[in-house]
């Protein structure tokens, strides 16, 4: 495992800059151990609904994690509000950073991750392999 601390900077999108950060690091599988730092837009998509809800204002990141594959991220997140109310989810794209974003991703360079159809599910499900080699 290869530990990749990242800094994001205010306009980044935090699920956007996550893939890319695996992707230029020619990496196939990835986790996101943690992330603190700050939102002025958050998109979370609640359990149970199609489409995210679209938070506004100060933001904190109390924390974020999850799998990371080419084929895109599954991350979830929790933030508070400038009065102290606390949501989480999914983290859809547009997550966009305030101030900062301080994040650890963890490279998995003998695993090949993937996402596949799962008829149990009816979702994308992380498929984890051995990579080539």
């Amino acid at each position: 495992m290869e530990a990749l601390p990242l800094r994001l900077n205010p306009g980044d999108d935090l699920r956007g800059a996550v893939e890319q950060a695996l992707l230029d690091n020619g990496a196939t599988a990835g986790y996101l151990l943690q992330g603190i730092g700050s939102l002025s837009v958050a998109q979370i998509r609640y359990a149970g609904l199609a489409q995210p809800t679209e938070l506004l204002g100060d933001l904190e990141i109390l924390t974020v994690a999850g799998s990371v594959a080419p084929e895109g991220a599954h991350l979830h997140m929790m933030v508070s509000d400038a009065r102290g109310r606390v949501f989480g989810g999914h983290v859809g794209r547009g997550c966009i950073v305030r101030t900062t974003a301080e994040l650890l991703l963890a490279i998995l360079p003998a695993h090949r991750f993937a996402r596949g159809y799962d008829p149990v599910t009816g979702f994308a499900e992380l498929e984890v392999r051995i990579a080539p080699g």
